[in-house]
């Protein structure tokens, strides 16, 4: 077994103690009314997505996201809150350090003896969520059910999902295919994007994610036999039957979105055996990117 699959076999027990913890952490993370950004880098920024949807969509306050890197500069926020497995990474402890004395910020972390423990005012360290591997996949889920949880919207039948997801087969013929494309609506357009940044990390899979209303304005046209399209969350209504006339395989989202996107880590792996790659070692990526300053 890899370290991936090791990883994103525990994911249930890494969300029930996530929401457990959530209450313990509730000072650190942002309140009711509270203007908010999200900011993270690769996966870390399609959480943030998410988060902030969820956020803004629950009424609790206007919430942005931002690759780390985009921080605009001159606005005005309550909170910034970053999200960083490694506690390493470049752009975050940049913006940390921009921001510091001028606006609060928290940091969600796994590693406590990383340079983020300072950076930020106040740090969530999610260490039993911690990861060996390069591509993420437990991390990443834990904070996003830590945030759900603060926010009121988690709930046992999302542990539940996950178990179902782990435990049955991939649909048939789905491994085979050549081509993936990822549709989210709301909070699932953060993980349709990070679905397609899973498989072209780990297998190398030609991969596409776009708001599933967005789909039928042009990227419907390059679906074909070989393709497989999946709906995270509720599809639009007609959106299945459209793209079983191009001959695609639809796959449906049944079961609650973030657990939708452990079965979409299982076929990345799955893809990465088929074609003879180690998902432990994706090509080019490291953990943690850090950049040389001058």
């Amino acid at each position: 077994m890899t370290h991936v699959e090791d990883e994103l076999t525990s994911q249930p027990e890494c969300w029930t103690r996530a929401a457990a913890e959530a209450a313990r952490h509730s000072g650190a993370l942002p309140a009711a009314g509270e203007r908010v950004a999200i900011v993270g880098c690769g996966t870390s920024y399609f959480m943030a997505q998410a988060v902030a949807a969820l956020r803004e969509g629950a009424g609790q306050g206007e919430t942005d996201a931002f690759a780390a890197s985009e921080f605009p500069r001159g606005r005005s926020y309550d909170r910034v809150v970053a999200l960083t497995r490694s506690g390493t990474t470049t752009e975050v402890l940049d913006l940390l350090d921009r921001l510091k004395g001028d606006t609060r910020t928290t940091a969600l972390t796994a590693d406590p003896a990383t340079p983020v423990m300072t950076a930020a005012d106040e740090v969530v360290v999610l260490d039993f969520a911690d990861e060996r591997s390069v591509v993420q996949t437990r991390f990443a889920t834990t904070a996003l059910t830590l945030l759900r949880a603060h926010l009121g919207l988690h709930s046992d039948a999302v542990v539940a999902d996950a178990r179902t997801a782990l435990s049955t087969p991939l649909p048939e013929g789905l491994v085979e295919c050549t081509q993936f494309t990822f549709l989210g609506r709301g909070w699932t357009v953060g993980l349709a994007n990070e679905a397609g940044l899973k498989m072209r990390e780990a297998s190398l899979a030609w991969t596409e994610a776009y708001p599933a209303m967005e789909y039928r304005h042009g990227p419907i046209s390059v679906t074909t036999h070989g393709t497989a399209t999946w709906m995270l969350g509720e599809a639009p209504e007609g959106l299945a039957a459209q793209v079983g006339e191009t001959g695609a395989l639809w796959v449906p989202g049944a079961l609650d979105p973030l657990a939708e996107l452990v079965r979409v880590q299982r076929l990345a792996v799955a893809v990465a055996a088929a074609r003879g790659l180690d998902p432990d070692r994706p090509r080019h990526l490291t953990r943690s990117v850090i950049l040389a300053r001058p």
